[in-house]
């Protein structure tokens, strides 16, 4: 038996944290633990005195700039660049502006800390059996939801039997692989059961997890953020996402530090803190979310009219040494696990399937245009992308040719193409592949002599990503390459699209988060998952990812390394979609907001304790 025990502490969920994205659907949220599948018993001092553990992290906050006795009082307003999706539901949110809500509002059982690694916070301590095939976890008692019911397991129950439920993908969800692999999980979803065995409610305080096999990523499997069953125990999944305990203001209940209480659509949103939170009353009144500009950002930090901006893009690269020389504005500077990509369509679902929410590789309706890998390989070469990095991002950034974070255990440079700008080789892959110029108009015809043409899509909302757009048709058009650059659409329309996938796209702008701990790609990679926006079906490639995951070997992370050495190599070389950059973080803050802890993954952790020197 492993037994885990960390003083209990407040602040964000992880998922939602992801969360780091413009769209968590596209940059996400897996944020697996590394240390998971350790023999050696972890133990350490347990305190679960919310008293304590706000003194505790008084202490922790210190360490980051704290220069003063806090002081209760005052608003902040912080910017985000594209208004929320207003889904505020957890189980079915897919935008990280609705994260940027998220993230205050709800909790998981579990965090990551400073070195990624998972850490108690709902719950506060685990156990994992010695098979791994359970994990239980032990509750902290006294945490209210911001209604004042008091938090138990059937909550934790609940939020998971949700995403488990037949209509839950129907309904728009898409995280199913927080439960998939529970014992009962198959018969629940085909609704051949009425429990998930796979969850077991000992007490109010107490919840097990089973495991259909062993499974090293379980805290990962286990630390999406839970949601109130008394607030949605009588209502239907499938009418989840519209009922108003996920859309309004003052009805969205959740754990965390603060509430959504009000907002104009698309302009302002309003989170008031939560004075019962667990983890100590937030010294902050609250925090007023604005959608602003990008262009006017830097004018309204040095004007005293914002007070923050973090996720999803930050400080532009192009604002960064004119907000960092405001005495009045901390800067964080930081890795970014996003990174944004050009993806390819490589089949489309039919509409049946798009209306019914079914994932169903044998009804995909294939995409010639992109099928030679040899194509999708030239596209890369006859991009310029560390140009890219160096105009757009003012070398705030690098050129990404690997599905992996530098940080990560699985990150090896060697082992992937490097696809550096090489327009005469992008020239030779697709005479090669029969694409020539047969009509004499400089743009290539099919092998079969058919006007070929690729249609680009992309959101507006990142300003970068949107520059990088005509750049891309320009480069491919230099090598005959047809795109039809088509007219931006509003974010949330755009990654409604790039879910659906019933259409005639061939090419979209997106982002993706990678992986800050596990770096287990199946939830966005396996070909049956929903988060496979590009519908790519390959059997080696989902090979090689349960190969990686594979008990009794995966707990060795010698093993692991080799296999994601031999997926990315893989990866690299099929060309899926075209990774493009990661920029890095740039979080811009009042120098007057105190107690913020500067995280890789963040800023938003704890922010109970942030206050405003006066």
């Amino acid at each position: 038996m492993f037994v885990f025990t960390l003083t209990a502490c407040g602040g964000n969920n992880e998922d939602a944290s992801a969360d780091n994205s413009e769209e968590v659907t596209n940059e996400g949220t897996n944020e697996n633990s590394d240390n998971e599948g350790e023999n050696d018993e972890v133990e350490v001092e347990e305190n679960t005195d919310s008293d304590e553990t706000n003194e505790n992290n008084e202490e922790n906050a210190d360490n980051e700039g704290n220069d003063g006795e806090a002081q209760a009082g005052g608003m902040i307003t912080a910017g985000m660049y594209s208004a929320p999706g207003h889904q505020f539901n957890p189980i079915f949110y897919t935008d990280a502006y609705d994260a940027n809500i998220l993230d205050f509002t709800h909790e998981a059982l579990v965090r990551q800390n400073e070195s990624l690694e998972y850490v108690p916070h709902l719950a506060k301590e685990w156990e994992i059996d010695d098979d791994y095939t359970s994990i239980t976890y032990y509750l902290n008692e006294g945490v209210k939801w911001h209604d004042g019911e008091e938090f138990t397991a059937n909550d934790v129950y609940f939020t998971f039997a949700s995403i488990a439920d037949p209509d839950y993908i129907a309904a728009g969800g898409v995280r199913t692989e927080y439960v998939n692999k529970l014992v009962g999980y198959e018969d629940y979803v085909a609704g051949e059961a009425d429990e998930l065995v796979g969850i077991e409610v000992e007490d109010d305080y107490t919840v097990t997890f089973h495991f259909e096999e062993a499974n090293i990523t379980a805290l990962y499997n286990t630390s999406f953020p839970i949601i109130p069953a008394h607030v949605f125990d009588e209502v239907a999944v499938a009418d989840i996402p519209d009922h108003d305990a996920s859309s309004r203001g003052g009805e969205v209940i959740g754990t965390g530090p603060y509430q959504l209480t009000e907002y104009i659509e698309g302009e302002q949103y309003v989170l008031t803190a939560h004075t019962d939170y667990w983890g100590g009353s937030p010294y902050l009144e609250g925090i007023t979310w604005r959608v602003i500009e990008q262009s006017i950002m830097p004018g309204l930090l040095e004007n005293g009219d914002l007070d923050m901006v973090a996720e999803p893009n930050g400080v532009p690269a192009a604002d960064y040494e004119r907000v960092d020389g405001l005495e009045q504005v901390n800067t964080f500077v930081t890795q970014d696990f996003g990174y944004q990509y050009m993806g390819i369509k490589h089949h489309h679902r039919t509409t049946e399937d798009v209306e019914s929410g079914a994932i169903n590789p044998d009804n995909w309706v294939e995409n010639p245009k992109l099928q030679d890998e040899r194509v999708r390989q030239a596209i890369v070469y006859a991009l310029n992308r560390e140009a890219m990095v160096d105009g757009l991002m003012h070398g705030m950034g690098t050129v990404l040719n690997a599905p992996f974070p530098e940080a990560s255990w699985a990150y090896n440079a060697d082992v992937v193409e490097q696809y550096n700008f090489d327009p005469d080789k992008a020239n030779e892959l697709l005479d090669e592949a029969g694409y020539e110029d047969v009509t004499g108009d400089g743009y290539r015809e099919d092998p079969d002599g058919n006007e070929w043409t690729l249609n680009l899509d992309y959101p507006t909302g990142n300003e970068i990503r949107e520059r990088t757009a005509p750049i891309i048709v320009d480069e491919l058009g230099n090598v005959g390459i047809r795109v039809e650059m088509r007219n931006p659409r509003e974010a949330r329309a755009h990654f409604d699209l790039v879910e659906m996938d019933n259409t005639d796209w061939d090419l979209y702008l997106a982002g993706w988060s990678l992986a800050t701990g596990d770096p287990d790609p199946f939830a966005i990679w396996e070909t049956n998952q929903a988060y496979n926006y590009l519908r790519w079906n390959d059997e080696t490639n989902d090979e090689l990812i349960g190969k990686a995951v594979q008990a009794p070997e995966a707990f060795d992370q010698d093993y692991r390394t080799e296999v994601y050495y031999e997926w990315a190599q893989y990866v690299s070389e099929q060309v899926p979609q075209v990774f493009l950059y990661t920029s890095d973080n740039i979080y811009a803050y009042n120098a007057s907001l105190k107690n913020v802890k500067e995280l890789p993954t963040g800023i938003y952790q704890d922010s109970h304790l942030w206050y405003l020197e006066q």
